[in-house]
């Protein structure tokens, strides 16, 4: 049983680690909390970062919880702060200041960081920028605000590279959208949502190029040239790479923690040494639900993993199994995506009767429903968490007839 004498120390204070914090509260944890985070900031809604704050001339942000809160559950908060050692044998951790903290239970909420991309002349570029922190939106605002042309390339076509796009353009720039593979959003949807979303941009007046490897930049005054491997050129004001991801792990490596794409950990959120929690976007775990190992990227996935995380550091066994869902904005449309469609064999498309751009689509491996698209269609998104939580068989004929309302009646009877 743990004490007002233990301390947890939280490292990361995005979703994951705040709303870990404030569980372990509410779970009745006694000990000190400390949440560590290299982001001066206050703890702030990071969705809204390729969105929003592109847009809004407010520089006020949308925080997790107001400060008021941290003090009310007296969670320390050590913002602008940076570890820079663990030593798990002795459970210390170092600061960037030289302070020593010691744990009893550590989590690592550390998210994950941008994917630089090694390109000839990339680091010479004065105006490039990746998209992550609220700093780095300042500093794509307040490059774009002194740029003259307001041309702006975007390497990468991946959800943050689009809902970039969406909110430059929205403003005024003239947008170029350079993709390596064959298709945008190739790593993370199917076909018929990459053609909406391309064909979405194209009437909205972004450029977007694919098949379109670079390899080189110049910088010419105060253009940028982007230079792709069959040798065409975009000129740029601003570039901004929004190509990938991948988890932070360095302090994961420091404690000799079992790593495969992110940090491993159980059903319950602890790591190869059982004094140490992965959380969010770092963590590498098993779905119950899809009979897979997965790493998720969402702020979904942040918030559950937070509570049984916090339960489990409390001493009760919650398990870890929900089913995932992102969502993303573009212009004025809503993509809800609910389940993985990971080794599908048939799809369904649905496009609702006399309403524009209400499109869904249904993934199935035989007879399973594996997950759902839902463009502007909020139902389909419900009624197929709900199918895909209870293992519901669907009449795949009455869901390809778009004159079939969507319904609990289209799941047959066992």
């Amino acid at each position: 049983m743990y004490t007002s004498k233990d301390i947890c120390v939280i490292i990361g204070a995005s979703h994951a680690g705040v709303n870990t914090a404030f569980n372990l509260r509410k779970e009745k944890w006694q000990g000190r909390i400390i949440l560590i985070d290299v982001d001066p900031e206050l703890p702030y809604h990071r969705p809204p970062l390729s969105k929003t704050y592109l847009t809004d001339n407010a520089s006020v942000k949308n925080l997790l919880k107001p400060v008021e809160s941290y003090k009310k559950e007296n969670i320390e908060l050590l913002l602008g702060k940076k570890v820079i050692h663990l030593n798990e044998s002795v459970k210390q951790l170092v600061l960037d200041d030289t302070t020593k903290i010691n744990y009893t239970k550590l989590v690592l909420a550390t998210g994950a960081k941008p994917i630089v991309p090694s390109i000839t002349g990339l680091q010479n570029c004065k105006a490039y920028f990746c998209l992550r922190t609220a700093e780095d939106v300042a500093n794509i605002k307040e490059a774009y605000n002194a740029s003259k042309n307001k041309r702006v390339v975007i390497i990468g076509g991946g959800y943050i590279g689009l809902e970039t796009a969406a909110s430059l353009q929205k403003i005024g720039a003239e947008v170029v959208v350079l993709e390596r593979e064959s298709r945008i959003l190739k790593r993370v949807a199917t076909s018929v949502i990459s053609n909406f979303f391309r064909d979405l941009h194209t009437h909205n007046g972004v450029q977007i190029f694919e098949n379109k490897e670079v390899n080189k930049i110049e910088n010419e005054a105060d253009v940028t040239k982007v230079y792709s491997t069959d040798g065409s050129c975009y000129k740029a004001d601003i570039l901004i790479l929004g190509v990938g991801v991948v988890p932070n792990t360095d302090l994961a490596k420091m404690a000799n923690l079992d790593l495969k794409n992110g940090i491993c950990v159980s059903n319950t959120g602890v790591t190869s040494n059982t004094s140490i929690y992965a959380v969010g976007d770092c963590s590498y775990h098993y779905n119950p639900h899809y009979k897979t190992y997965i790493r998720l990227e969402s702020v979904q996935n942040a918030v559950d993993q937070s509570k049984v995380v916090a339960a489990s550091i409390a001493g009760k066994e919650y398990v870890y199994d929900t089913i995932p869902w992102f969502w993303s904005d573009q212009y004025n449309i809503k993509l809800q995506i609910v389940g993985l469609a990971n080794n599908y064999t048939d799809s369904i498309i649905r496009e609702e009767q006399n309403k524009e751009n209400v499109i869904s689509v249904w993934y199935f491996k035989n007879d399973e429903l594996l997950a759902v698209n839902a463009i502007n269609n909020t139902k389909a998104y419900v009624l197929g968490t709900k199918f895909i939580k209870e293992g519901k068989k669907i009449d795949k004929e009455k869901l390809a007839k778009a004159s079939i309302p969507l319904s609990k009646d289209l799941a047959l009877a066992f």
